[in-house]
């Protein structure tokens, strides 16, 4: 069993107006409130195409309830629960652009941290944890080598999508993938991904490191797969992007999803993963997958090395 874990979840509001300033009201419209996480979104993709998964996570108050509620309509949810309030988080879109505007999210102290090592540690069918999204207030990054330690007590795997400094060193863990974009690569990792050949020379440098694979996404330039003998590399579909919540996330759970299974699948997992963060991009969320297989014929997957 998949099961995802985000320790900084939230709902995310995403709203639209046609101005933002500061001298007058700035009403708002099309209001969509979701539960929302990285690892969250990570579940509710693979259960899109048929994977099951159950969701890890801290939840607290009127949000955190809101969260747990709405998600469990999807994929089974074993929340530990806390005394603060889950985060909200806004995204505005206006003719300008898109304004986000993320919250730092309730504290986790420690006995709650405890309960969840105590949580994973008794799951008797865990074969792969995806660790996804920021740390809340009150948990050290040390945290991530707490959970990797009990994962891998268990025989387990772990795919990791944090934008952490610590990554640098967790990858000496031997994660099964990793999914940073090019900024992460830059500022964890400090390889600056300008060409090809830096694309290159940086997925050996990660993969020497101890990432057993890496899918490295570059937005409008597509993504970038090494599993260490091969790279391949998969364009972006041209979209006009309304929002890029959620897409990422996308992207990795349609990856895994034809991936995990059967691990010769790379150029199928990446054209999937491609059109599915398009689609997402496109439409502002993980409600509607209407146009994945049209983007997907757009898709074309080279090997580079």
């Amino acid at each position: 069993m998949i099961y995802t874990l985000t320790t900084n979840p939230a709902i995310d509001m995403n709203i639209t107006s046609d101005t933002i300033s500061t001298e007058h009201v700035n009403r708002t419209r099309d209001a969509v409130y979701t539960p929302n996480g990285k690892g969250l979104n990570v579940s509710f993709t693979l259960n899109h195409y048929g994977i099951d998964s159950k969701i890890l996570g801290f939840f607290g108050g009127f949000s955190g309830d809101y969260i747990v509620r709405e998600a469990d309509k999807i994929c089974p949810v074993m929340p530990v629960q806390i005394d603060g309030i889950t985060r909200v988080n806004v995204f505005l879109t206006t003719p300008e652009g898109e304004y986000k505007f993320p919250n730092a999210g309730a504290e986790v102290n420690r006995a709650k941290q405890e309960e969840m090592l105590k949580l994973i540690r008794g799951l008797d069918d865990l074969e792969c944890l995806v660790v996804s999204g920021s740390l809340p207030t009150g948990i050290d990054p040390s945290y991530y080598d707490e959970l990797i330690g009990v994962v891998r007590e268990k025989g387990a795997e772990f795919v990791l999508d944090i934008s952490h400094p610590h990554l640098r060193e967790l990858v000496e863990k031997g994660p099964l993938l990793i999914k940073p974009n090019d900024e992460e690569v830059a500022a964890i990792f400090g390889v600056d991904v300008k060409s090809e050949e830096d694309i290159v020379s940086a997925l050996h440098t990660i993969h020497d490191a101890g990432a057993k694979n890496i899918l490295l996404t570059l937005g409008g330039e597509g993504a970038y797969f090494f599993n260490g003998e091969h790279v391949w590399h998969a364009n972006a579909a041209k979209v006009d992007v309304l929002s890029t919540a959620c897409a990422g996330d996308a992207t990795l759970a349609s990856f895994l999803s034809v991936w995990l299974p059967n691990r010769d699948q790379v150029e199928p997992a990446l054209t999937r993963a491609m059109a599915t963060g398009a689609n997402v991009a496109m439409s502002a969320g993980l409600g509607d997958f209407a146009l994945v297989d049209s983007f997907a014929q757009s898709i074309s997957v080279d090997l580079v090395e």
